[in-house]
């Protein structure tokens, strides 16, 4: 009888652990999107310095602080309601290197690239390009158009990091620590103009943009029965952007410049951008 009862469990149980794995598509106001949708402000590849006629070849490194993201956005209502909020506040901010390239046609590129080396269990492979054109006179405003992309993998234990395992009211309990991964997928253009202060050392700047979101994020948790959970939560979003910031020109070769940039239905972030010129 015992067997019986333990087979009609089994039974019972597995289409709702079948459920549990499928694939999750939230809608645009869900928690889900929400919290994406502000992982992909301080993941964006923003312009990072105030337009500029002329553009060698340039390097700098950038730092971008990362929003918290509040509990009750962090907790999941479709995807897995009743789990408590996810692990997002995991660093404060994100560095990233920058080098600056000009191309023919008065355009110029920028790429970036974040190696992937883990710190506090997260270990991101980022790319990021962008290619402008700017306009205007270099000693008075100029304007630059742009598009961008960000594309690439953060991976981190965001579904079920160290206190989830010890926690015995939650589902991650005695499992293994999760490496989910996050591919933020952002495209976007943007328009920004600027002009020189205090004889052309002081540049500040500001802009709007739009920002097409693609996040697709992919669970890796495997539970205290070893079996594997690998769902992946899709979500497309458009986001309207705005920012604004200054460069100075610290040096002949040297400039710093801060920026906030924003989405306002998400978050903002602030950056910190040292550049050099590397030639001419």
């Amino acid at each position: 009888m015992r067997n019986v009862l333990t087979i009609v469990a089994l039974a019972a149980a597995w289409p709702a652990a079948a459920a549990a794995q499928r694939d999750c598509f939230p809608g645009p106001e869900s928690n889900e999107a929400q919290t994406l949708a502000i992982f992909a402000v301080p993941l964006a590849f923003s312009r990072g310095n105030a337009p500029t006629l002329f553009s060698g070849f340039q390097a700098g490194l950038e730092l971008a602080s990362l929003p918290e993201v509040d509990d009750a956005i962090a907790t999941p209502t479709i995807c897995e309601p009743g789990k408590g909020p996810e692990n997002t506040d995991l660093l404060f901010a994100l560095p990233r290197p920058r080098i600056g390239l000009p191309l023919p046609f008065g355009l110029a590129l920028q790429l970036s690239w974040v190696p992937p080396v883990r710190v506090n269990g997260v270990k991101a492979n980022l790319f990021g390009v962008s290619v402008e054109k700017a306009f205007g006179r270099l000693d008075g405003l100029v304007g630059a158009i742009r598009a961008h992309a960000t594309f690439g993998s953060v991976r981190a234990p965001v579904t079920c990091d160290e206190s989830a395992l010890e926690d015995p009211t939650s589902e991650c309990f005695r499992g293994s620590r999760s490496d989910d991964r996050l591919r933020p997928n952002i495209m976007g253009i943007d328009v920004a103009f600027g002009g020189p202060l205090l004889e052309g050392r002081l540049r500040p700047y500001g802009g709007v943009g739009y920002n097409r979101l693609q996040p697709r994020f992919q669970v890796n948790f495997t539970d205290q029965f070893g079996q594997l959970d690998d769902r992946r939560i899709e979500v497309d979003l458009n986001r309207l952007v705005l920012f604004g910031g200054a460069t100075w020109q610290a040096t002949e070769r040297v400039g710093i410049t801060t920026e906030l940039y924003g989405a306002p239905a998400d978050a903002i972030t602030a950056r910190v951008l040292v550049r050099t010129a590397v030639w001419p």
